[in-house]
């Protein structure tokens, strides 16, 4: 029997004994765990499991009335995310004042582009501030301003919003904010943020002003899944770009910006493409993913690097060195 990988996620605070309750509902309906991983940050407890639910006994929605159940007595939040509840995959964009990312994303939409293999759908824009409402309405999405004049965000409001539009997904569309664990815990594995660097290079905040200080020849920008450590969560996709001696600031950002939009576009394909996985904190990509799928380099700079060393592989030289030889 084919299996039917459910995810449920456990988020609230630490418990003693909420883990042997929650294995044990799982067991008495014939739920076989596959994965479970757990952590605390800042005082929330976070546990996601991977069941198997091909053979259990209850409904889908006794299981999921047992599991409120649960829910409400030991005063965590419990999600059950079966694999067939929808057929497309619906994605949050939150965003700030810049409109480049957001905007590729929408266009995408639009042109249906967005899912490259797979359905998906944007049903809604959440800003910190109300810079981009006018982009949202423009293509028809509803927008919520959830700041609060000086660029902090009610995340209450925001977990309200996304479940009340069933996401899936979140793209932090240059949302210049930083998640806390109440909100990455919750949709761990399906936050992805554009960062204007070549990660791990130039973490944090003003990365193309690092990169100018820095003085780099070549800087880029990343696309990664979020986790609570700031701009360390697994890359997914890259792109590089060159930096002409002298450029400013402005120089760099305006040959970066472009790339941000279509690398975080590109990675909301593979993840709706189901084409990628995350493994002891590495993205691994699907081997049948097609040409659409680009995670590094052009096709074109790829053919223009050297595939072997000119000089062959050093480590199969016979003959010896001695120091002071050329």
């Amino acid at each position: 029997m084919t299996r039917e990988l459910t995810e449920i996620t456990v988020v609230g605070g630490d418990k003693a004994g909420l883990i042997q309750r929650f294995t044990s509902l799982l067991a008495e309906e014939g739920v076989n765990i596959e994965d479970l991983d757990q952590a605390v940050r800042d005082g929330v407890f976070r546990m996601t499991s991977s069941v198997d639910t091909s053979e259990m006994e209850a409904s889908r929605a006794d299981l999921r009335r047992e599991l409120a159940d649960l829910s409400r007595e030991l005063d965590v939040d419990i999600q059950v995310r079966f694999p067939s509840d929808r057929d497309a995959r619906r994605v949050a964009l939150l965003v700030t004042k810049e409109s480049h990312a957001p905007e590729a994303l929408l266009e995408a939409e639009a042109e249906d582009r967005l899912a490259e293999d797979g359905e998906a759908e944007i049903p809604v824009v959440i800003g910190n501030r109300g810079d981009l409402r006018s982009l949202a309405e423009r293509y028809g999405k509803p927008f919520y301003d959830i700041g609060d004049g000086s660029g902090n965000t009610d995340e209450g409001r925001l977990l309200d919003l996304l479940a009340e539009y069933e996401v899936d997904l979140i793209a932090l569309a240059r949302y210049m904010r930083i998640l806390s664990p109440e909100v990455v815990f919750r949709f761990e594995g399906r936050i992805i943020n554009v960062h204007p660097s070549l990660l791990p290079a130039f973490p944090g905040a003003e990365a193309y002003r690092q990169a100018k200080d820095a003085g780099v020849r070549i800087a880029g920008v990343t696309a990664h899944y979020v986790t609570t450590d700031l701009d360390q969560g697994p890359v997914i996709a890259q792109r590089a770009f060159d930096v002409p001696d002298g450029a400013g600031v402005d120089g760099i950002k305006r040959r970066g910006q472009p790339l941000e939009a279509d690398v975080l576009l590109n990675a909301v394909q593979l993840h709706i493409a189901n084409a990628v996985t995350i493994h002891r904190g590495t993205v691994h990509v699907r081997d049948d993913v097609g040409a659409w799928a680009q995670i590094g380099l052009s096709t074109e700079a790829v053919e223009a690097n050297p595939d072997e060393p000119v000089d062959g592989d050093p480590l199969t030289q016979s003959e010896p060195r001695t120091a002071g030889t050329d």
